[in-house]
């Protein structure tokens, strides 16, 4: 199954205002068809495979070892660009995009990024998606193709921590801030989040961006609204990766 099979709803600036007409876009899913083999979901309809697996990584797993992840069955994978800080609001690139990057590709493994913010507003998270804009380019130099790019923005348990209350209007504008400078630069957004994140988005952001659920310790999702991605645990075992791994299911949208 080709991955652009599993891409649906990307964001654009051309597209806001026929955005803006939809209405919440409800789960499609029938959890019926989703089974647990050997400890990883996969999904089916009418007995045809509408899903892939997949892992997410970056600094904090250190050295990947792609080839054995891939080995492992991984059919993409996401690597961090970078973070801005959560007390001070500094920029920066994990330490391991480029490698983990060309690592994926050259493993065989069609590779997506994410970028974890800390915006507080719209023009810092334009800086973001300008920043990580760069480090895309850069990558794409060397050889890499990315699928998809996906706006983390997330509380964090850290003192001082500048963007935990962000009102749900701005958490809203600063993620299709982000989403619509990535889609003008040509990539494909996304917006990741638990089920509280994503629900602090307005039902325009929801519909028009393809959503990546973190959802934990539970045999299937308990979302009502659409996504394409469920991380489904962050304490997973991949051959290839030394720590805990954040693992992936990407449904194929029919």
């Amino acid at each position: 199954m080709a991955l652009s099979a599993l891409l649906a709803g990307c964001g654009s600036e051309s597209s806001n205002v026929a955005a803006r007409q939809i209405a919440e876009v409800p789960c499609p899913y029938n959890w019926d068809n989703l089974i647990w083999d050997g400890g990883r979901p996969v999904y089916y309809e009418n007995d045809e495979l509408r899903s892939q697996w997949g892992v997410d990584v970056s600094e904090h797993q250190r050295e990947v070892d792609w080839n054995a992840v891939a080995g492992a069955g991984a059919q993409f994978a996401f690597v961090r660009i970078g973070n801005r800080g959560a007390t001070e609001g500094k920029l920066g690139v994990d330490e391991y995009f480029l490698a983990n990057a060309l690592g994926a590709q050259a493993a065989g493994i069609p590779v997506s990024a994410y970028f974890f913010s800390q915006s507080i507003d719209e023009e810092e998270a334009r800086e973001e998606a300008a920043f990580a804009i760069e480090q895309l380019r850069e990558a794409e130099h060397e050889g890499v193709s990315f699928h998809m790019v996906a706006y983390d923005h997330e509380p964090v348990d850290i003192d001082g921590a500048r963007a935990n209350d962000l009102p749900p209007e701005q958490f809203s504008a600063n993620a299709r801030a982000f989403c619509e400078r990535i889609a003008k630069a040509g990539f494909s957004p996304m917006i990741y989040g638990n089920q509280q994140d994503l629900l602090r988005l307005s039902v325009e952001e929801r519909a028009e961006y393809p959503l990546w659920l973190a959802e934990y310790g539970i045999d299937d999702p308990t979302v009502t609204f659409n996504f394409a991605i469920w991380q489904y645990t962050n304490k997973g075992t991949v051959p290839g990766i030394s720590t805990d791994a954040d693992l992936n299911i990407w449904f194929q949208t029919s």
